[in-house]
């Protein structure tokens, strides 16, 4: 049996016309959209697919559409092949991807939670002045230093892959850092990032306070494939633990290196990433290059993934 990892991105993939190839072609992608419209009482797919770009990339939005595109996606992957993934993992919004994928959140109840995980982390973004910024080449210990040199609230929000750091927190701590990093390794190696809010620092602490009440409501369950979450970078399997992590991952780093080690130093070299893009395909590549790294976003690649795990139902 082939093993494998399932991988699901999360905000910055979005893109106008994600899912719209797969909905003309399957019928139960069509099924998925329509559950989550019918759900959110208004047409998320139509933005999805036609846009426009302005309203996709408010925060409200392209979680949403993120994760329901990687979930339509994933439901035709899994009609097609008989294996179950090893292990699944997903880039910060991504994990609720993943956790569906494993059986421990049902689509709905992760719709549910991501629903007041946006509102509560664009409320944050409005009330606390934050960004983030991507610091390439640079060594997380220097990086840390320099965080710890400047004034105001900074610290490194995503370890992404070997040479490639994002830190979120105040705007002005973060344009000191960038500043600093800069003079170390060029202005072309730091960039500020596009975003409303400082995510995962502690700018998003009242989202976390608030979110907290509403995983408390949901069922999860015991996964059905190994989860490594993004709080730790390693395997978790109990589901009180999960819903911590959860809570805690709004405020914490997002781990993605160390993900991907645990997975790859488990003997799974093979991952999948599932959804709209290639973000995570190139954090593999960068993370694990003797590792085999595919994607699935439309009929070809669905197409290449199965046949490239030869258990086809």
């Amino acid at each position: 049996m082939t093993q494998f990892a399932f991988i699901f991105p999360g905000q910055g993939s979005q893109k106008i016309g994600m899912g719209a190839e797969l909905v003309e072609t399957f019928p139960k992608v069509r099924e998925v959209f329509d559950e989550a419209d019918s759900f959110l009482g208004r047409a998320l797919s139509k933005l999805c697919f036609e846009g426009p770009e302005s309203e996709l990339k408010q925060t409200e939005n392209t979680q949403f559409a993120i994760l329901i595109c990687s979930i339509a996606t994933l439901q035709i992957l899994t009609q097609h092949i008989t294996d179950k993934p090893k292990f699944v993992a997903g880039h910060s919004l991504g994990e609720y991807s993943a956790l569906v994928a494993a059986g421990t959140l049902a689509f709905t109840d992760a719709l549910e939670l991501v629903r007041y995980r946006a509102t509560y982390m664009a409320e944050a973004g409005e009330n606390n002045n934050g960004t983030m910024a991507a610091i390439l080449g640079m060594d997380e210990e220097d990086l840390k230093q320099i965080c710890d040199k400047v004034d105001g609230v900074v610290q490194i929000a995503n370890y992404n892959c070997p040479g490639q750091l994002v830190i979120s927190g105040e705007v002005d701590a973060v344009k000191q850092v960038v500043s600093l990093a800069s003079e170390e390794i060029g202005a072309r190696r730091c960039r500020m990032l596009p975003v409303s809010g400082a995510f995962h620092s502690p700018l998003m602490e009242s989202a976390a306070e608030k979110f907290q009440k509403v995983l408390d409501n949901i069922t999860f369950h015991s996964p059905q494939s190994n989860v490594v979450m993004n709080v730790t970078g390693e395997v978790e399997t109990e589901t009180e633990t999960i819903k911590k992590m959860l809570y805690q991952q709004i405020t914490a780093p997002v781990q993605w290196e160390k993900t991907l080690n645990t997975i790859n130093n488990s003997g799974v070299t093979q991952f999948i990433e599932i959804g709209p893009g290639k973000v995570l395909s190139g954090l593999v590549k960068r993370t694990l290059p003797d590792s085999s790294v595919m994607n699935v976003e439309d009929s070809d690649t669905l197409s290449q993934v199965i046949d490239e795990l030869g258990n086809v139902k």
